[in-house]
């Protein structure tokens, strides 16, 4: 019988989630482990689309938001590197002047919450975005928001994270789970060498799209299913394009970075569950939305396409708290392709549930059961 490795905390998955998490106990003295079943960062955290955007958000999010935002101005103290943030402002563009009218709506709300944007239209939208084609009309400005490299940041967070003692494991899968009534006790199996045998006082399931294999065993299974977000990526290009660009109603999101490359983005993949493809289809007639929107696209060539595997929930807000079943089981899972700005304050809150007891910044409307009525439609991971 091999021996049993003892933690405070054992946090189950690599993506941006859990390495903050990981970071911000080990800061706080706690002996943590991380376990990731492949590389840290290989999963929607490191191949999602790179938005670091308090605007739009549903108001229920807007405090977690602005905790997280405020970390992102932090990234060279706390990981070492700035991830390629850049405050370049989100702007949210109107294709129709119905749509200028939700997000005046949106922007007085969000100044309850300390939050600046700008509304323009006519003339005025025309004249300080020159660069926007006719396929919008007006737009948001918010100029506190801006723009990352996610292959960067994610994999910084857990390198901090073992600088500051924490236990790092990848390529180190969980296969096993239960609670004897005292502590957590856990095995996982590394890709070499002897199966280990793990024991904890807290559990933290951020285990992204997969997070259902934890929440499952502990009664808490929640109607979550897979999605795939589409994207690519151009040949340099000249810089053109001022900030990170999102649509109202969605369908497009674009940025260029200062290489002159443009991440666009839009529509599904496929996927099963496991494994993510990027559409070919679904490339051509976003590009086509796209080009309407930035005409210095037209004639630009894509070099790459990529898509990743996320969990989304029915409300798309996240699952943030503790469990209802199981003392000091913690759950932050299905972000539902807008968890890369919250990341960092998501490991902040959860660090704080296991040190406190409790949070500051207002997580109540993400708890775990609040599908519980709710009889799941979509095929569930």
């Amino acid at each position: 019988m091999s021996e049993t490795l003892h933690y405070d905390v054992v946090v189950a998955g690599g993506g941006l989630v859990g390495a903050s998490a990981a970071r911000a106990l080990a800061e706080r003295g706690l002996k943590v482990a991380l376990f990731e079943r492949r590389y840290c960062g290989a999963q929607a955290s490191g191949v999602n689309y790179g938005g670091v955007r308090c605007q739009g958000r549903p108001e229920v999010q807007l405090p977690l938001a602005m905790r997280a935002r405020r970390i992102w101005d932090r990234l060279p103290e706390l990981i070492g590197i700035d991830g390629e943030f850049v405050r370049s402002g989100h702007l949210r563009l109107a294709r129709r002047e119905s749509d200028l009218e939700p997000l005046d709506a949106w922007s007085a709300m969000a100044q309850n919450y300390g939050l600046s944007t700008t509304v323009f239209r006519g003339a005025e939208f025309r004249e300080r975005f020159p660069w926007l084609g006719e396929g919008a009309v007006g737009g948001s400005l918010c100029m506190s928001d801006g723009h990352a490299n996610p292959r960067l940041v994610s994999p910084a967070f857990a390198r901090a994270a073992r600088a500051l003692g924490a236990d790092v494991r990848e390529r180190t899968p969980i296969t096993s789970v239960t609670h004897d009534g005292v502590r957590f006790q856990l095995t996982a199996k590394p890709e070499t060498g002897d199966e280990l045998h793990v024991s904890c006082d807290w559990l933290l399931n951020t285990s992204g799209a997969w997070a259902n294999h934890i929440a499952g065993t502990f009664g808490e299974r929640v109607p979550m299913h897979a999605i795939y977000p589409n994207m690519w990526v151009t040949e340099p290009l000249p810089k053109f394009v001022g900030h990170n660009l999102g649509v109202y109603g969605g369908g497009v999101y674009a940025r260029q970075v200062e290489r002159g490359n443009c991440v666009i983005g839009g529509g599904r993949g496929t996927g099963d569950g496991e494994y993510a493809q990027p559409s070919a289809d679904t490339t051509r007639a976003v590009m086509r939305e796209a080009c309407a929107l930035l005409p210095a696209l037209r004639n630009a060539l894509l070099i790459r396409t990529w898509s990743g595997v996320e969990g989304e929930t029915p409300d798309d807000n996240p699952i943030i708290g503790m469990s209802r079943t199981t003392p000091r089981l913690v759950h932050a899972f299905g972000f539902s392709g807008g968890g890369f700005l919250l990341a960092p304050g998501v490991g902040e809150v959860l660090a704080d549930l296991v040190t406190q007891g409790e949070t500051a910044t207002p997580i109540d409307a993400f708890a775990v059961d609040r599908f519980a009525a709710v009889t799941a439609t979509h095929a569930e991971v």
